[in-house]
């Protein structure tokens, strides 16, 4: 819960929470794509060894709306940035 305390920190609970149960939500493949800085803060991601997250992801926001593909998949990666920021400064 706390984590929602930081920028985008509910977009990173439930990619955590839906990575836990198997899921491939926006949300989870974002935190994929954060992994390495996530875990460098403590957080448990496990590998998923296939395509690059960042492609899913792309591909998954184009079949929903691809007129707005690219500015929504750039806005999801500045608010993983502004967490992953804002995370490193609390600690």
């Amino acid at each position: 819960m706390f984590l929602r305390t930081f920028p985008g920190g509910e977009l990173v609970q439930r990619g955590l929470d839906d990575l836990a149960k198997g899921e491939e939500s926006e949300a989870a493949l974002l935190v994929q794509i954060g992994a390495p800085r996530l875990r460098r803060l403590g957080f448990v991601i496990a590998d998923t060894g296939s395509e690059p997250a960042e492609h899913r992801l792309y591909a998954h926001l184009a079949i929903s709306e691809p007129d707005s593909a690219h500015s929504r998949y750039n806005a999801l990666i500045r608010r993983l940035v502004s967490f992953e920021r804002a995370f490193e400064c609390a600690q």
